[in-house]
């Protein structure tokens, strides 16, 4: 049952995507064929349908790094900000009533909170296509996943840091230095309250970089990602 393989067409449709999607994302290496025809038809595992479908993380780096711009699933879309607040509360009420987080759920939203609102809070009529933000957690699995195609660390750094030339170098500045100029001081300064207070695991991208933060080690490493995203995708493991 694993290796049952399903046609392009219906392979959409389970997405909830276009065929055209499908093909992109072939073309562009987020989800790839298992096999495909002589005819050039491309045939997708069910298991590898399922794994994607259900990996939000993996869906809010895919939108956010797709060059063709489409709106997220309806309840993972955020357009406004009051939306994505009033899905927080929903998401810290569902987490108070989880004993296993009575004493950090606080921490846990404040770091979701904080990335979420700096989509809003720094692409302020900056939107380059798609205004909100991607927002979407799994409990059973711990994991929250938000993203936004604003303007990014890197573009918005330098309108206070001209010199910075890199996606890393930014992200580096961000989670590391405290900013004192006008547009950028709450994003610099928040993404040091989520570094200080990740429970688990956060792993944040922007552009081609991505910064991994590991919960106790206080290690911070900044790596290369490819394809790159526009704007900023986080992952938040708790």
């Amino acid at each position: 049952m694993n290796d049952e393989l399903l046609p392009i067409g219906e392979t959409a449709a389970l997405i909830g995507v276009s065929v055209d999607t499908i093909r992109r994302w072939d073309t562009e290496g987020k989800l790839k064929p298992a096999f495909v025809s002589p005819g050039k038809h491309r045939y997708y595992r069910k298991v590898d349908i399922d794994l994607f479908t259900n990996d939000i993380f993996l869906q809010a780096k895919s939108w956010a790094s797709a060059t063709e711009p489409s709106l997220p699933k309806n309840e993972q879309y955020c357009q406004l900000k009051p939306v994505f607040l009033a899905r927080l509360e929903r998401m810290q009420n569902e987490l108070r009533q989880i004993p296993e987080f009575a004493e950090t759920y606080s921490l846990i939203v404040g770091v979701a909170a904080e990335i979420g609102n700096n989509s809003f809070d720094h692409n302020l009529g900056n939107w380059p296509d798609i205004q909100g933000n991607f927002f979407a957690y799994d409990l059973s699995r711990r994991k929250i996943a938000l993203a936004d195609r604003g303007r990014g660390i890197l573009r918005t750094l330098r309108d206070v840091r001209p010199s910075l030339e890199s996606h890393s170098d930014a992200l580096r500045v961000a989670f590391t230095e405290v900013l004192t100029a006008r547009a950028p001081e709450s994003r610099g300064n928040g993404l040091k309250f989520v570094r200080a207070n990740v429970t688990k695991k956060l792993i944040f991208c922007s552009g081609d970089a991505q910064v991994t933060v590991e919960s106790g080690s206080g290690q911070m490493t900044i790596g290369a990602i490819s394809p790159s995203v526009q704007g900023c995708v986080a992952l938040i493991e708790f």
